[in-house]
């Protein structure tokens, strides 16, 4: 079975990876791999060649990638015992091998000579130029020019941050899934939208036991199961319940991360020295668009400044509208009325509720609308394939069908207009309790286009998307929210990136580009969830087939920056903790961090009357793997500074315009990190972004 990890298929045999190969296929694919690093680091320096060195180096981990990254998939989709031991066993041997690359001195030496071989150097193309300097940067933020007891600390420091951020997902995971609320009376569920009340009588039905025959409803911390709850639900009991649960994941034992996040906080800020930086933040932004901690910062706090007095108007008429409706004194709500009182605010000033919307947006007509708005503007063609799920491993896959790793998954493959394959996707929507929360986009194989490929043919890339979405009730269409539609679009967009993507050097390809210009892509698609041009393409009732209503229409445009400062304020929050605690540590370092992040945040959050705990303890995004989003989350603000300004080069050629569409795919979705992020957005625009498009599109600025 472990050929299934290592093969190089466009079509992965899912039911052949199995957790008791995984230790045969990884120590194969170690091997290999190191044998690929000691042919390249053995050579004489002076005759070693640019593709003998550079080039063989990109190659040479390409199965180890590939194995330890369908592992990794798994892990996230597929969640088991079994297969979280074994990945927890070689997690650390893994981590070990990645962090050993940019200590071995013999083949720094090598890539070093041929970088300083002026000649050389002199002939490589702009693509090929830009490897080697990435390389070498990658490689000196890595430690390569570091004495050697300082490289075996730096070692010791990965393989711990691996781990221990490994373990911080975990119990997010575990502690997500511990908890379930089973409703008995009814009347409880009052104000809740009917499509929640189904799926959650669906999910106790799930748990049954025999010869139970109670009328149950059953609530998990799971968004779709969480937030119409929270938004909806006339009990203020219920709505209490659920937010204290939600509340403390991570924070309780035996899923506790409090002491998890110190240990990760003080390892990568040791790092940081190490490598002759001052802290963390500076480290991991220095080649990104923002260049470094300070200036991430600012950017927070400039935001952060100018809609203060907005944020402090909004919060004021949601405290005045609560007291007014209940005819108590004014002041801070408790923090599971913010969300229901919040909507309540809304359809009172805009007639409006978002869950009038929910029927125009089956999931399968907007997925479908959103191909066809993909396919005019980038000039592609998608295709569902067949599919086949099977239980066990099977020696004889049904060859006219792509295997999937669950029955619910599906799969697309994505053509050129001419006809040319570019790659194919697997998409897995709705929510299982062996699935991680949320929703993202991973490749699984990065292809070439012809001119740089040994066959001479194009090498197809492969995706993925996966989401947590409100799932079908009864066999009934699932029936989405604004909000979800809006993540659909935007995972898409990090997917097409990658698709797209016709750079001639693989790890230069689709989303590896720098942190603060990856959500470029994803974000400015969910502008086309907001135009009626493009709206009409995909929101049509479930039963009639009829657009959303122009009266409805009219309400949703009125209500969209309803608390926009708070909406905004809220992602700054996120941003500002990540940066203090990744730019100040050394200042923080001794104090309680979980108290800290509570001073720091006191001017970014709703005052309420009872105290929140700060989300820290279940914020994946900064701590559950060993960089990932951490001192980058002002990455998410950042891009829409970028979406907001690039999309209206969209609006002022009518919202679908393929030409436009086009540029896009040449100038960005094509060219991955072949060139600077700041150099591909000017040729897109003609100029540097400006801050003032997104201010007026968040009804911020005039």
């Amino acid at each position: 079975m472990k050929e299934a990890f290592l093969e190089d298929t466009v079509h992965i045999r899912w039911s052949c990876l199995v957790p008791d190969s995984v230790a045969d296929a990884i120590g194969e694919a170690l091997k290999e791999a190191n044998a690929h690093l000691e042919a390249i680091a053995n050579q004489d320096p002076d005759k070693a060649t640019f593709a003998s060195s550079f080039l063989a180096l990109e190659d040479a981990t390409e199965s180890l990638n590939r194995a330890w990254g369908r592992v990794g998939h798994l892990d996230a989709v597929c969640n088991s015992d079994a297969l979280r031991g074994v990945y927890n066993d070689w997690l650390p041997k893994v981590s070990s091998f990645h962090a050993q690359i940019a200590l071995n001195e013999d083949l720094w030496r090598v890539l070093k000579a041929v970088s300083e071989n002026h000649e050389e150097v002199a002939a490589l193309e702009p693509v090929r130029r830009r490897l080697m300097d990435e390389t070498l940067r990658e490689f000196r933020c890595n430690g390569a020019d570091l004495p050697q007891e300082e490289k075996k600390r730096l070692e010791t420091l990965k393989q711990a941050l691996a781990e221990k951020t490994q373990k911080f997902s975990e119990n997010v995971l575990d502690a997500t899934n511990a908890f379930q609320l089973f409703v008995e009376d009814e009347s409880r569920l009052a104000g809740l939208p009917q499509m929640a009340k189904d799926a959650a009588k669906a999910s106790a039905e799930s748990k049954r036991e025999e010869g139970d025959v109670r009328e149950r409803w059953r609530f998990t911390l799971q968004a779709p199961s969480l937030m119409p709850v929270l938004q909806y639900a006339e009990d203020d009991e219920l709505r209490h319940e659920l937010w204290k649960a939600f509340s403390v994941l991570g924070r309780e034992a035996p899923h506790a991360n409090l002491t998890l996040i110190e240990e990760i906080l003080s390892l990568r800020q040791e790092m940081a020295e190490l490598l002759g930086g001052s802290n963390f933040a500076d480290h991991v932004i220095a080649p990104r668009m923002a260049k470094d901690g300070a200036t991430a910062l600012g950017f927070v706090e400039d935001l952060h400044d100018r809609i203060g007095d907005q944020f402090q108007r909004e919060i004021a008429e949601l405290e005045a509208f609560k007291a007014e409706q209940t005819g108590a004194s004014v002041g801070p709500l408790e923090p599971w009325e913010l969300g229901f009182w919040s909507e309540k605010l809304r359809r009172a000033r805009y007639d409006f509720d978002e869950e009038a919307l929910r029927p125009y947006f089956a999931i399968d007509r907007v997925i479908e609308g959103m191909f066809g708005i993909v396919e005019d503007l980038f000039d592609i063609r998608l295709e569902e394939r067949p599919t086949v799920f099977y239980d066990e491993p099977t020696g004889s896959p049904d060859p006219d069908k792509v295997e999937v790793w669950h029955k619910e998954v599906k799969y697309y493959d994505v053509h050129d207009a001419s006809g040319e394959r570019l790659g194919g996707f697997y998409a897995d929507w709705h929510p299982r309790e062996s699935k991680r929360g949320g929703a993202w986009m991973n490749y699984l194989r990065t292809g070439l286009p012809a001119e740089a490929s040994p066959t001479g043919k194009r090498e197809p890339h492969v995706g993925l998307i996966c989401g947590n979405l409100t799932p079908s009730v009864d066999g009934k269409p699932a029936l989405l929210n604004h909000r979800e539609v809006e993540t659909v679009f935007h995972e898409f967009g990090h997917l097409l990136h990658h698709l797209l993507g016709n750079v001639s050097v693989r790890s230069l390809n689709g989303v590896n580009v720098v942190w603060d210009f990856v959500e470029l892509p994803s974000q400015i698609l969910e502008n086309f969830c907001w135009e009626r041009v493009s709206l009409d393409r995909f929101a049509r009732h479930v039963d009639t087939d009829a657009p959303i209503p122009e009266e409805l229409f009219a309400k949703m445009q009125a209500a969209k920056n309803f608390q926009s400062a708070i909406t905004c304020m809220r992602q700054l929050s996120f941003g500002k903790m990540d940066l203090e605690l990744h730019y100040h540590y050394r200042e923080l370092e001794g104090e309680n961090i979980d108290q800290a992040i509570d001073a720091m945040l006191a001017s970014y959050q709703i005052p309420t009357k009872t105290p929140r705990p700060n989300n820290s303890a279940s914020f994946n995004h900064l701590f559950s793997s060993p960089t990932g989003y951490a001192a980058g989350y002002y990455s998410y603000k950042w891009a829409e500074v970028l979406d907001a300004d690039a999309f209206t080069r969209f609006q002022a050629h009518g919202v679908l315009s393929a030409e436009v569409g086009r540029a896009f795919r040449d100038k960005i979705l094509s060219q991955g990190n072949a060139r600077e992020a700041g150099e591909l957005f000017r040729d897109f625009m003609g100029r540097d972004p400006a801050l003032e498009a997104l201010l007026k599109r968040s009804g911020l600025a005039a």
